[in-house]
């Protein structure tokens, strides 16, 4: 499954929904956290981005593994392997993000609200969701760079 779909490498096709999928997360669970008025309008889509981004960044990083195996099966070049510790890196960051949003999710709709609580859960929401963008972005970098090279 996630060596290759249809003849395709699965790892580009992969890589496209984690791409989406993981700083939607991050955008969103800053806007439910931060944006009183915004939370019932976001929140059940923010829910839904807490499960499926960390869903799709595994994928992601389980195709990249299946094809860095098969592309360099002895010698692996220092850019793919920087580029797939920064993958695991994103899968990690990711799943905590999407373990944040749900306490934060809980937080929030538990009476009565404990500030201290609640504005704990935000500021780790908020840390996350950076740090999440943050290792998306450099993923990203490298992985361009390992195929593509600077130009």
């Amino acid at each position: 499954m996630f060596s290759d779909i249809l003849g395709i490498p699965a790892h580009p096709l992969f890589v496209h929904a984690a791409v989406v999928f993981v700083p939607l997360l991050a955008l969103f669970a800053i806007v439910y956290a931060f944006v009183p008025r915004w939370r019932a309008k976001t929140g059940w889509l923010t829910a839904g981005l807490a499960v499926l981004a960390p869903l799709a960044a595994l994928a992601a990083k389980l195709s990249g593994d299946k094809f860095i195996a098969a592309r360099f099966p002895t010698q692996k070049p220092l850019n793919v392997l920087q580029h797939r510790s920064f993958g695991t890196a994103t899968f990690w960051w990711t799943l905590a993000l999407g373990l944040a949003v749900a306490l934060l999710f809980w937080v929030l709709r538990r009476t009565p609200q404990t500030p201290w609580l609640r504005t704990g859960a935000q500021v780790v929401v908020l840390v996350l969701a950076v740090v999440t963008a943050y290792y998306v972005v450099r993923t990203g970098d490298s992985g361009a760079e390992a195929v593509w090279g600077r130009t």
